[in-house]
């Protein structure tokens, strides 16, 4: 940059004296003499500056040279240090391996026979300690799983105390599983919290509160099934809960230590079970109580019309309260003596009566014989949804298959729950009403018997 300058003021000195003598060509030349030396001077002077700086430049870098040569040189011994000391720690480790090698094998020596008895009593303290941590046993005498745990994880030889202890658990654990006892414990509500409870216990099969069971979860704390057996089994868990005395009590057990208990969260209520079904099920389900209740009501009404019927058998005054009677009344309305005549009356009083007795019994017998198809559309319903969940996601998860089915099988069975008693309610409306006009037309036929020989009933 500096020689670029001077070269510059060459330039423009040399520009300058030429314009000088160019222009003026009058100008001595002593003072042009002057102006070059200057000139010069000044170049070489800017020469010596850069010359100092370079040098200077060097220097500064030739001694961070050095600098970084002797940080490398000190890294290199750090390093070789650590080397030595690492395989000096490799000596040591060896040793104390082969010191260890052969301290275990002293121990096995003194160990002897005891050795396989220790082992013995490590295992059998792991398996108790399993059953010991999901037994309900434990909700009375909690922490024991710990001692044992200690006991099977040591690699140490067994304490007598250990030993003593795995004993004792092992013959209380024994003990307890044939005892029903009452006692106070810590378990969780269903907000979460620990609270204070009295449970009663059936060995290590069930424990229940209040005729209200519990499930003992991995955390080693009780906590009452989120939905509880039918009414019969929570009565029984409170007959022995309240049982005194001598004497026994039916109760009711879990074989299973928990796991059949465990289920019934799972199991479906009824309203549940219902909604499995559907649309269908809900169009099934309100067929069925159309039907019920339209069944039921001619069934009664068809009843207590034969008895009013039965009843204007025994009696000689025709009421209109019931069909004999206004077939009674309407013969005593005519005034022709023709037998033909009064036949034909007494037909047309009781064709009249027919279509009050008959009438919405058709209609029950359809609503049974709807049901079962409603059931059927269902079940390919269900069973094409199946289908189609098995095309998308495939059959490795079968719950994805499990609403399906379950469709198809509800449905199924709400049409032909629908259609049985539908089909016995029409059975029995329609036999009454079958009575009732059988007696219409024995009642008539003996009207005109009667008529026939000459007198009026």
């Amino acid at each position: 940059m500096k020689l670029f300058k001077l070269a510059s003021l060459s330039l423009i000195a040399g520009v300058t004296a030429a314009s000088m003598d160019f222009s003026s060509g009058a100008m001595s030349s002593a003072n042009a003499q002057v102006t070059l030396d200057q000139v010069l001077q000044a170049v070489r002077q800017e020469r010596s500056e850069v010359s100092q700086e370079n040098r200077e430049r060097e220097q500064r870098f030739l001694q961070q040279r050095n600098q970084q040569q002797a940080e490398l040189t000190r890294v290199r011994n750090q390093v070789a240090a650590e080397e030595a000391e690492s395989t000096r720690l490799e000596g040591v480790m060896e040793e104390n391996q082969e010191r260890i090698a052969e301290l275990d094998s002293e121990l096995a020596s003194k160990q002897g026979e005891f050795q396989e008895l220790f082992g013995a009593a490590r295992t059998a303290a792991a398996d108790l300690s399993a059953q010991v941590q999901s037994s309900i046993i434990s909700s009375q005498f909690p922490g024991r799983e710990v001692t044992l745990m200690e006991l099977a994880q040591t690699e140490k030889l067994p304490t007598e105390d250990q030993l003593r202890d795995l004993w004792e658990i092992m013959i209380q654990q024994m003990s307890e599983q044939g005892k029903t006892v009452t006692y106070n414990t810590t378990i969780l509500g269903a907000d979460g919290q620990e609270q204070e409870e009295t449970i009663t216990r059936i060995g290590p099969f069930v424990a229940f509160s209040g005729d209200r069971y519990l499930t003992f979860n991995e955390s080693g704390k009780l906590r009452f099934l989120p939905r509880q057996p039918s009414g019969a089994i929570r009565g029984a868990a409170s007959r022995v809960e309240n049982a005194s005395g001598d004497g026994f009590v039916r109760g009711a057990l879990d074989p299973t230590l928990g796991t059949l208990l465990g289920l019934v969260v799972e199991t479906p209520t009824l309203k549940e079970r219902f909604d499995q079904g559907g649309p269908v099920g809900r169009i099934i389900g309100i067929v069925t109580v159309l039907g019920v209740l339209l069944g039921v009501y001619k069934w009664v009404t068809l009843t207590m019309t034969a008895g009013a019927v039965r009843s204007q058998v025994r009696r000689k005054k025709a009421s209109k309260a019931n069909p004999l009677g206004r077939v009674m009344l309407a013969y005593e309305n005519t005034n022709s003596n023709d037998v033909e005549t009064v036949a034909l009356k007494l037909d047309d009083a009781i064709l009249k009566e027919v279509p009050k007795l008959e009438g919405g019994l058709n209609l029950v017998k359809v609503l049974a014989a709807v049901a079962p198809l409603l059931g059927l559309l269902g079940t390919v319903i269900g069973m094409i949804n199946t289908f189609q969940a098995i095309t998308l996601f495939g059959t490795g998860d079968p719950q994805i298959m499990a609403s399906g089915i379950s469709e198809a099988l509800v449905t199924t069975v709400l049409g032909l729950i629908a259609a049985i008693p539908l089909l016995l309610l029409h059975a029995f409306a329609a036999g009454a009403s079958k009575r009732v006009t059988q007696i219409l037309e024995e009642q008539a036929a003996g009207i005109i018997a009667e008529h026939a020989e000459g007198g009026r009933a």
